[in-house]
């Protein structure tokens, strides 16, 4: 999902190979922007990268939102030919998600800064990025939503919000709806973010290194195998100080507000709770993918979904766990290639 779960080293990883040829980092205001708990984030902006170029019908747009942690600058290494999504042939928005540290988040936000930044959800993240496309990037449709881990909940949420907005959604290894052991995760994750003495009730002078919290979101990363495979005894001691070294420049506040937006994620909320029918709502034709051994996002409710909506599902069977999207791009991209296309 993000760089605190791979903990450090992925993300750093991913952003090296970004910065070679990626696009210029934009930012937009989109007002106030209303959450759906009836708090409100004031003079909201919105972070986004664009890619390749816009036809004449405006109809190859394609939105890909950050997964947990990610910025749009990260996205970059997964944007272009022969990757996960083309921009040859797509005007693809990297766009970043609340909380992300670009976009309006604790950290950047002069009027409501630290933990006085409200809470918000994986639904008003799609508001946010609906405002950005109609009233900035005046984009009337998508041709798809696409992305993975908390990108893929946002794909699953556009379909639900705006259900006539995009032709496609593309979920990998995200979830329409978390289960009992995916709160259990996130609300371990969670306490133990702010049961770091170096939290300090949020209101800290240097970033945490919160050293429990990377442990927690690492058992759940990998599968057991994995790491028992490329992580020796001999080396644990050097994977756990790198965990223990925190983000360099993660702010600790955003990842609180982040997660909690997480745990809000569920497409059925405004349906009683039914997937059933909020599937009924959806219009889009829809491309799921999980990895059947992922133990930070269960792969149960995707599958499920999936069915409802008649998706073509792909189901993963790797040890990466999580990660097995990106341990398995060649037939993720080649997956997503057809879909768009077809």
């Amino acid at each position: 999902m993000k760089w605190s779960l791979t903990l450090g080293l992925l993300l750093l990883t991913v952003l090296g190979q970004a910065t070679r040829g990626e696009e210029q980092q934009r930012l937009a205001s989109i007002g106030d922007l209303k959450l759906e708990s009836g708090g409100v984030i004031r003079d909201c902006v919105i972070g986004y990268r664009t890619f390749g170029g816009l036809d004449p019908g405006k109809s190859n747009a394609v939105l890909f939102p950050t997964a947990f942690g990610w910025r749009s600058a990260a996205l970059a290494s997964r944007i272009g030919p022969g990757k996960l999504i083309d921009s040859g042939k797509y005007f693809v928005i990297a766009v970043d998600s609340l909380g992300d540290g670009v976009s309006s988040s604790p950290s950047n936000s002069k009027s409501q800064p630290g933990l006085g930044f409200p809470e918000f959800s994986i639904r008003d993240m799609v508001n946010a990025e609906h405002k950005l496309l109609v009233g900035t990037l005046h984009l009337p449709h998508l041709r798809a939503v696409l992305g993975f881990s908390m990108g893929g909940m946002q794909a699953f949420q556009w379909a639900v919000s705006y259900p006539d907005y995009a032709d496609k959604i593309v979920s990998i290894v995200g979830s329409p709806q978390l289960t009992a052991y995916d709160l259990l995760l996130w609300r371990s994750a969670l306490l133990a973010l702010e049961s770091d003495p170096d939290w300090k009730q949020g209101q800290y002078s240097r970033q945490p290194a919160l050293h429990l919290m990377n442990m927690v979101q690492a058992l759940a990363l990998y599968t057991p195998e994995y790491v028992a495979v490329h992580t020796p005894p001999r080396e644990y001691q050097k994977f756990e100080t790198e965990l223990a070294q925190g983000p360099d420049d993660l702010d600790a506040n955003d990842t609180l507000r982040q997660i909690q937006a997480m745990l809000s994620a569920d497409v059925a909320a405004p349906f009683d709770g039914s997937l059933q029918r909020a599937a009924t709502s959806v219009r889009s034709q829809a491309l799921v993918i999980v990895s059947r051994h992922d133990h930070l996002m269960n792969p149960r409710p995707a599958s499920d979904f999936a069915g409802m909506l008649h998706a073509r599902l792909i189901e993963l069977d790797s040890e990466c766990g999580h990660r097995a999207h990106a341990c398995e791009m060649k037939r993720v991209g080649a997956a997503v290639a057809d879909f768009l296309e077809n």
